[in-house]
Order: structure tokens, then sequence, then C-alpha cells
């Protein structure tokens, strides 16, 4: 280390890099997404929580899933629209790695939540006189401490590869958070271990976990097609469509964002999956499971009448 170099106190977060008029309209639109996506994960955790029809392993995980996503998007949302209304667009050193700690840890807890969440598919509906032993009260709390455990361990092992760095680069980062890629380019030294790191982890809980979610579905899909009742393939269909529709809008654009070639993508292309990752997919979430499931749209109808009632 030279004695002129210096330590990074504060960075700044260049974010979108848009005239102040177009700022004042994002600002409302993100604030807008933002509250649809805490106010619709909310009641989903809501109704679970108070109807007990819904009181079974699958819910429970989506439960989870709402509480994760509410996590995910407040974990850059907040400092974004601050910086999006404030001349100051500064964040210090310690919130930054903070940021990008549990950015990581949430990404992989809503990962692993997914496959889990597919696994409890595959069993109630390849194994329905098993399934009440299977999953187990026991064995889902188990099962989602491990997600939660493994996520924050897994994040705590690059946030301590990157405190090995020396941080006295360029003090402003391309996006509108501490994105882990963004914050290996505050570093000034070879940052080659942390990227080998960062792919073989993103390959390990994307690529893997997706080939268990599409194994699992290609035996739910064999299942369903020897069931004999229309009635019956409807349902079954119908309980596995809106995961699928999850699925595939997380692990797409996961993939792409963390495995894709980085000259195949520009900055701002990027920044744009980022927010598509960090905040529509947390919005989305909840819509689809409302919309394309009838015992949440049912249990929603049954508590709009009990407070109509009262």
């Amino acid at each position: 280390m030279g004695s002129n170099q210096t330590w990074i106190s504060e960075v700044i977060l260049l974010g979108f890099q848009i005239d102040p008029e177009l700022e004042v309209f994002l600002f409302g639109l993100l604030l807008l997404f933002y509250s649809l996506t805490l106010l619709g994960n909310g009641v989903i955790l809501g109704l679970i929580c108070l109807d007990s029809r819904l009181h079974t392993p699958m819910y429970f995980f989506l439960s989870h899933l709402a509480i994760v996503d509410m996590a995910y998007a407040s974990s850059t949302v907040p400092k974004m629209l601050a910086n999006l209304i404030l001349q100051k667009k500064t964040i210090s050193f310690a919130p930054c790695i903070l940021q990008t700690f549990l950015y990581l840890a949430f990404a992989v807890t809503e990962c692993l939540s997914l496959v889990v969440m597919s696994y409890d598919r595959y069993v109630a509906i390849c194994h329905p006189l098993y399934y009440s032993v299977i999953m187990s009260w026991r064995v889902c709390t188990v099962l989602a401490a491990t997600c939660w455990i493994f996520s924050f361990l897994l994040a705590l092992v690059h946030i301590s590869l990157i405190l090995r760095l020396p941080f006295c680069g360029a003090q402003k980062i391309n996006h509108f958070f501490c994105q882990i890629i963004s914050v290996f380019k505050l570093a000034c030294a070879n940052t080659r271990l942390n990227q080998i790191v960062l792919f073989v982890g993103s390959v390990f809980v994307l690529v893997g976990p997706l080939c268990l979610v599409l194994g699992s579905y290609a035996r739910i899909l064999a299942a369903i097609l020897r069931i004999q009742s229309a009635e019956g393939r409807r349902k079954a269909f119908s309980t596995c469509s809106s995961h699928l529709c999850v699925v595939g809008l997380f692990f797409g654009t996961a993939i792409v964002m963390y495995l894709a070639p980085k000259s195949s993508h520009s900055q701002e292309q990027r920044k744009i999956l980022s927010l598509f990752y960090s905040l529509f997919n947390p919005m989305l979430n909840p819509l689809i499971y409302s919309l394309r499931n009838a015992e949440v749209k049912g249990a929603l109808r049954r508590f709009l009448e009990k407070k109509r009632s009262l």
C-alpha cells in the first residue's frame, strides 16, 4: 500500500443519470411500486396469519416468501428514493457494505424458498398419501430455517472477502445501490478471487436450484397427466401455475444478471434488470399468487365479508 492512497469513507451512488424533471417522475413511480410491494405482501402475510384454512405447509412457505420480498425491496429502494430527491447522492461505506450484505442474503433466501415451495408441491401432487408425514411442521420449520441461515452465511462469505480488499479507488458507484459487482470496482486491488467466488456461488444458488425446480415440475406434470378427472387436473395445475410464474420471473432475471457475459449488457441495462429484480419481482409475486390462487382469493373474500358484517 502506497502512502498516497486514502481509504473510502463514503461513496457516490450515480443512480439513473436522467434530467431532474424525470427524477421527480421516477421518484413518484417507484414510490408507488414500493408501496404496492409492501401492501401486497403485507396482505398475503396477514391473510395467511388470520385464516386458519391457510395454515398449511404451502402457505407457511408463501408467508416466508412475502417476508423476504418486503425485506428484499426495503434493503435498496428507500435509499434509492432518497437519492432521487436529494442533491447529495452519497452513502457511507459501512451502510454500503451492509446494503450489499442484505441484498445478497435476501436474494439467496428467496431463491431457496422457491426451491422448497416446489418440493412442497411435488410431495403434495406426487405423494399425496404421505404428504402430512413428509411435510410435517417440524420439517417445514427446519427447511425454512435452513434457507435463512444458509443464505446469510453465504452472504457473509462474500462480505468477508470484500472487506479484505483495500478500498482506495474511485469513490463513485455507477448504480442506484451498492450492488456487489459495482463494489468490486471501488477496490484498488485484484478482485479476481471475489469474482470467481461470486460466479461459483451464483451457479450454486441459481443453476442448481433451477434444475431441482424443473425436475420437480417434470415429475409433477407427469403425475398431473395421469389424473383421470378434468377437474382434478385443473385444480392441480392451478396450485402450481402461480409458483411457476414466480420461478420464471426470479430465475430468468437473476441468470441474465449474474451469469450472462458482462459485454452482453450495458451498465444502464443492468440497472434496469436490477430494478426489476429487486422491486418489480417482489411487487408482482403477491399479485400472481392472489390472482391465480382460489384459496387466497377465498381468504380475502371471507376477510372482507367479516369486516363488512362488523
